[in-house]
């Protein structure tokens, strides 16, 4: 191989837990919930899926069905679905929900698994260049910078910033070019088997690995170091 091409949420970077994501909101709202009134409205909205990089919501409402297919083309479709699904939950003031979308694109909110850093800077070096190609309706490159990953990576490809999506073949071509390296010796690396599977349409080798809590996968990139090799 001689390019990686990365996924972002679920494969280089884990989200923080609901519980935190909304906590943080509510402090920096300066709004308080009971415990039990808390504990509730987490579990609704990961019911509902309004975490962006958290769990896939169980049911989409119809009037977010057509918006949902198309939500990383760009950051207003983004922001309306994810929004959308966490008005479906009852919150103390109505301005929280665009907080909670506000909060999830900070970098407080991401934690890089934990041998994320340790695999990207054998892959730098090792002279072997990094992409990153990401469905998202936002710039997460200031989430790299903060957690000093940004000096590994090569190249971005954003859905958001092309309006196209995974497993659109484009996206994963625009990363190979500005890498300028053949498709067919590039390994795609992500968390989702359809969007990222995608890269196998151009003849990428795609190695999946799983969308878990930080915590919970401390070595799930390690075998790239030897697929590369």
């Amino acid at each position: 191989m001689t390019a990686v091409l990365f996924d972002f949420s679920g494969t280089l970077f884990r989200v923080e837990s609901t519980d935190s994501w909304l906590r943080g909101v509510l402090a920096g709202a300066d709004v308080r919930l009971t415990e039990a009134e808390l504990t509730a409205a987490v579990r609704a909205l990961e019911a509902v899926g309004a975490l962006p990089g958290g769990g896939a919501p169980a049911r989409v409402p119809e009037d977010l069905a057509d918006t949902w297919l198309v939500r990383d083309q760009s950051a207003a479709l983004h922001r309306a679905a994810y929004t959308g699904l966490a008005r479906q939950v009852a919150l103390p003031h109505p301005a929280l929900h665009d907080a909670l979308y506000d909060r999830h694109m900070s970098p407080a909110a991401w934690a890089p698994y934990p041998d994320a850093v340790e695999v990207l800077r054998a892959l730098r070096e090792r002279g072997i260049p990094v992409g990153v190609v990401s469905n998202i309706g936002w710039d997460l490159r200031p989430v790299f910078r903060t957690h000093g990953l940004d000096q590994y990576v090569d190249t971005y490809v954003l859905s958001f910033e092309h309006g196209i999506q995974k497993p659109d073949p484009r996206l994963f071509a625009t990363a190979c070019e500005a890498l300028g390296a053949d498709p067919r010796k590039t390994l795609m690396v992500g968390d989702d088997r359809r969007a990222d599977g995608g890269a196998g349409a151009l003849g990428c080798t795609v190695h999946f690995v799983d969308h878990l809590p930080a915590a919970d996968r401390p070595n799930g990139l390690r075998p790239v170091l030897d697929l590369v090799s």
